[in-house]
């Protein structure tokens, strides 16, 4: 059976990277291999739709994925497994090793300090809808209820601040990356 895409390729040059990715963008190593176990099973399921036809275009294919799946869970405020249900994967429990070797690899140190430096940029009204989503994990009705605004303006306020933070975080990991 041929297809378009060689899953073990992409696996092999990309499974490390993306990996840390949603490990810095989530700040946990556990909701990371989710995201990460999902994109792949993702990839795995929708390979033969795939229209790539050179090495890049698949790494942005699979990362469109990622980046999917990573706004899905930001929206929904947790990682669906549908794909990996539906090809009959199943991710084993991650030990704690497992789980310091992710936060070591990704830097989380550093990311939850730069996390900090970033909210700390935020106007605080921004910044508190984000923390009562994000932080303490509450529905958008009740950010709303807290904030006394309406759900549609909570709603706006998280976006903001996340895709602040997101562009925030990206530049200085860039700067990271870019420098001597």
């Amino acid at each position: 059976m041929a297809t378009g895409v060689d899953i073990d390729a992409l696996y092999a040059e990309h499974g490390d990277p993306l990996l840390r990715w949603f490990a810095r963008r989530t700040a946990d190593p556990e909701t990371a291999l989710d995201l990460w176990s999902e994109t792949f099973a993702q990839a795995v399921s929708s390979q033969r739709r795939c229209r790539a036809s050179t090495d890049d275009e698949r790494a942005g294919w699979l990362w469109g994925i990622a980046r999917r799946q990573l706004a899905r869970y930001l929206r929904r405020g947790y990682a669906e497994q549908r794909a990996v249900r539906r090809i009959g994967l199943e991710r084993p429990p991650a030990d704690p090793p497992l789980l310091a070797a992710i936060e070591h690899r990704a830097g989380l140190d550093a990311v939850r300090a730069e996390l900090v430096q970033a909210l700390s940029t935020l106007g605080d009204d921004t910044r508190r809808a984000v923390e009562l989503r994000v932080v303490d994990d509450l529905p958008y009705p009740e950010v709303a209820r807290l904030l006394a605004i309406s759900e549609p303006a909570a709603r706006a306020r998280v976006s903001r601040g996340l895709n602040a933070l997101g562009r925030l975080l990206d530049r200085q990991a860039l700067l990271e990356v870019t420098s001597p």
